[in-house]
């Protein structure tokens, strides 16, 4: 019997609640990575130990949100990127995107906002030298019992305003709570804003899940898979990634994390107030999850 075929089979009634251990928890991130998605080159990548497993070939992916890192973090480098050089940790970080983390040796200031490398032109292009990004915990919404991936979301997939249909992901947050519901109650739709020279997503809510699908998305979202995919940590090794420069056209995994490049805005629409959304919400039906 193979390992694969030995997990796919039905569990006895006593794995399906059981927990790791110590011993094993610290095996767990030695394969390399776990499980997430990538943005790279404008694709939805399904990325498993750090090796492609599929590739994506619409600009749309629905999922489910089933955690999300409470805070925006920072990340910065004082080189810029190079492919040909081993990754190192980042020269300054911080979870809470307030205050750098306690472990910095030499932090570029005692508060983030304050400092210097968080002005306009401080990094490449006009950018902020350190840069946004937001970890969440999705689940695909086809199989929302299945894996749990990790993406990470740099700054212009997280912040700006747009219209229902096109809304980043703290608009889209906002919006949904704002109607008085979870994120884990519904399907949501990502995708890939056309116009922009790196990855940058829009979110929009399509449909309510099912009440079953709702608590296995609860269950998921307080698995340890879902709480190490929004766990915010750099380890001082050689192996940390590290954020690309801003080249739209560099084929780096870590673009993803990275501050995109400074392009001319449109003028976005903010929702408008002549829709009455609650009940645009509420019409879904609980069947087409």
């Amino acid at each position: 019997m193979s390992e694969l075929a030995l997990f796919k089979k039905d569990l006895p009634d006593y794995l399906k609640k059981v927990e790791l251990d110590d011993a094993t928890k610290a095996l767990l991130g030695s394969g390399g990575g776990g499980k997430r998605i990538s943005l790279r080159g404008g694709k939805f990548r399904m990325v498993v130990n750090n090796e492609e497993v599929m590739t994506s070939n619409s600009d749309t992916l629905n999922i489910v949100v089933v955690n999300n890192a409470k805070r925006v973090s920072r990340t910065f480098y004082a080189k810029a990127y190079n492919p040909k050089e081993t990754a190192t940790p980042p020269d300054c970080w911080s979870s809470d995107g307030e205050t750098p983390d306690a472990s910095i040796e030499e932090p570029q200031h005692h508060n983030c906002n304050e400092c210097p490398q968080n002005v306009k032109g401080s990094g490449q292009g006009g950018s902020r030298a350190c840069r946004h990004f937001r970890r969440i915990a999705v689940a695909l919404a086809d199989d929302v019992g299945g894996d749990v991936y990790q993406m990470t979301l740099a700054s212009k997939s997280i912040f700006g305003k747009g219209d229902l249909e096109h809304m980043p992901f703290e608009q889209f947050g906002s919006y949904v709570a704002s109607q008085g519901y979870n994120l884990n109650n519904m399907i949501t739709e990502m995708r890939f804003d056309p116009d922009s020279d790196t990855a940058k997503l829009f979110f929009k809510p399509l449909a309510f899940l099912t009440e079953q699908d709702w608590e296995i998305a609860k269950r998921q979202g307080a698995s340890m898979a879902a709480k190490k995919a929004i766990e915010i940590s750099v380890p001082k090794t050689d192996s940390a990634p590290k954020l690309a420069a801003p080249k739209a056209e560099a084929e780096d995994p870590r673009a993803e994390v990275a501050e995109p490049k400074k392009r001319p805005e449109k003028k976005a629409t903010e929702p408008t107030a002549k829709k009455d959304v609650k009940s645009i919400l509420s019409s879904w039906s609980t069947d087409d999850a």
